[in-house]
């Protein structure tokens, strides 16, 4: 396996200290896109950073690693959770706003990848996963019922655009508290494949901080691949980066859109992503086929800047051949 896939001891070992066990799926401090190709240069976006403000490429061409969902307030708009409490395994109905700095209801927002507002909720230890589509009422409240299978803290994100002319992306998160009898648990170990639905996905690449670096998905079922994915949230994949501790979060997206005249419908899903910081994350990739959304997770490590290429040349050294060891 790669040794960029490899889970660090010591971050298993914080996050043992959150929340409660639960498998999602059957079984993904954020990474941020790199400018993609010409082709796909639109598709690919990396969301706010602290200061409120969208990675951008550097003079070399690679994205600012960028982390958002660690403040509740950021760029003057302000997460306001209604429903701070739930019970574990109850349907609950969640209900939130963003203020703007006046104390207002945010009311007007840009469509981006089909919906207004992206809510995304995870529990601390990462073992559980949810993306809700919430709804807006008139006044700006969002609403959207949720069953919360395990008790513990969670965090809550909300990942939005403000309408209007320069407006950046912002991605807020306020924690949540799920009650109930709770257990520690580990993160989930270090895999390149997870199982879902009788769906495998397997996991191709390694996070480097950084450095952009290529994530293939490869979806298939009973063994043969899926070449007809269905477009999810104007794509054949979405997915989801937080960082293991903090749960710094970021939202990225494929390398190209359905009917771009590139990009095919599977098997492989493909991210340009630059990790922040050396770590452990939990990557959820939400694919949809058959009329079904369904979750793939995967826990990986990253390593300190330098440290995979040094121990890679050393290994080579020592086998007087210079053999790869990426997948």
């Amino acid at each position: 396996m790669n040794t960029g896939l490899r889970i660090s001891a010591f971050a298993a070992a914080i996050v043992a200290t959150f929340g409660t066990a639960y498998g999602v799926g059957a079984s993904i401090g954020p990474v941020v896109a790199e400018k993609p190709p010409a082709a796909h240069d639109k598709h690919e976006e990396a969301r706010g950073d602290e200061e409120g403000h969208d990675g951008g490429a550097d003079e070399g061409g690679a994205a600012n690693a960028a982390a958002g969902g660690l403040q509740i307030s950021e760029g003057g708009y302000t997460l306001a959770l209604d429903t701070p409490r739930v019970a574990a395994g109850k349907s609950t109905v969640l209900r939130f706003s963003v203020k703007d700095d006046s104390g207002r209801n945010l009311t007007s927002y840009e469509r981006e990848h089909g919906k207004e507002l992206h809510f995304i909720v995870a529990s601390r230890d990462l073992t559980v996963y949810r993306h809700l589509h919430p709804t807006r009422a008139g006044d700006g409240t969002w609403s959207v019922a949720a069953k919360l299978p395990a008790a513990g803290g969670y965090r809550a994100f909300a990942d939005f655009k403000p309408a209007g002319k320069g407006a950046t992306g912002i991605t807020l998160g306020a924690d949540l508290a799920v009650s109930g009898t709770s257990e520690p648990a580990a993160l989930p170990p270090v895999r390149a494949s997870a199982e879902v639905d009788g769906y495998r996905v397997t996991l191709d690449g390694a996070l480097t901080p950084g450095k952009a670096r290529e994530l293939k998905l490869t979806v298939s079922k009973d063994g043969k691949p899926v070449t007809d994915l269905q477009p999810y949230l104007g794509a054949y994949g979405h997915l989801v980066a937080l960082r293991a501790g903090d749960l710094a979060y970021l939202h990225v997206h494929p390398n190209g859109e359905p009917d771009d005249g590139v990009t095919e419908p599977g098997p492989e899903v493909s991210f340009t992503a630059t990790a922040p910081s050396s770590g452990a994350y939990r990557l959820f990739l939400d694919f949809q086929h058959k009329g079904e959304v369904r979750t793939a997770a995967f826990t990986v490590d990253v390593p300190a800047a330098g440290a995979g290429e040094s121990k890679e040349s050393e290994e080579s050294g020592e086998s007087g051949e210079g053999e790869s060891h990426g997948h």
